[in-house]
């Protein structure tokens, strides 16, 4: 384990239990996002997100369970959604999950399509393929933090799509990982060890309301 103070973790800290916490995380979205349905409002699909998790007996929410329908899908973390929009027969969401399984803290998120709108199908799969082809560039030349972004940014521009740096990823641990004041994956200028950062990517389509949102723990 890294000796950098913003990698800090507790004394009960494992990458096991992180690895569990993160797939539990996956297999709540995964229940959820087979849940959500065409004519049902945002609101009522955070609500069944929470029964999800609750079922699958997380501790507790470490972050608030966001589900974002159509133009909210451009709202960052801390933007509130406009509105309590209904998701459409031809529509994009996507569902960001921070749950605790273990002491652990899981964090992810993905973004699925409804219908058969070519380009929402596009946006979905784009926010899945910058993140990969970043984490790829992690584990093979073992860069910084700070470079990891830079070079989501050029991709998503090659790409043809807008990456939101605002975003730019964030440290989980066993809970609670903020009194490690770990800050911003895109600001950090070491090379992240696994275990300890969520890579977060979202996009913007360039000249549609809408975009797309992925995140899993770097590992």
């Amino acid at each position: 384990m890294s000796v950098q103070p913003k990698e800090a973790v507790g004394p009960s800290y494992s990458i096991e239990s992180m690895r569990y916490a993160q797939a539990q995380t996956w297999k709540a979205i995964e229940n959820l996002s087979k849940m959500i349905k065409p004519g049902m409002l945002e609101s009522e699909a955070v609500a069944l997100g929470k029964q999800v998790l609750a079922d699958l007996d997380m501790q507790r929410i470490w972050h608030p369970l966001l589900v974002r329908f159509g133009a909210n899908t451009l709202k960052t973390f801390k933007q509130r959604s406009d509105g309590d929009p209904v998701l459409g027969e031809n529509d994009i969401f996507f569902i960001d999950m921070g749950a605790v399984w273990q002491g652990h803290e899981g964090d992810a998120g993905e973004t699925f399509v409804t219908g058969n709108d070519p380009e929402m199908k596009a946006c979905a799969e784009a926010a899945k393929t910058l993140f990969d082809r970043v984490q790829a560039k992690w584990k093979n030349q073992q860069v910084v933090g700070l470079e990891l972004y830079r070079y989501a940014e050029e991709q998503a521009q090659a790409m043809g799509w807008v990456l939101n740096l605002t975003i730019k990823g964030h440290r989980v641990s066993d809970f609670p990982h903020a009194i490690h004041r770990g800050g911003d994956l895109g600001d950090f200028d070491h090379c992240p060890n696994e275990g300890l950062w969520i890579l977060e990517i979202q996009i913007a389509h360039p000249s549609k309301t809408y975009g797309a949102f992925y995140e899993d723990l770097l590992a």
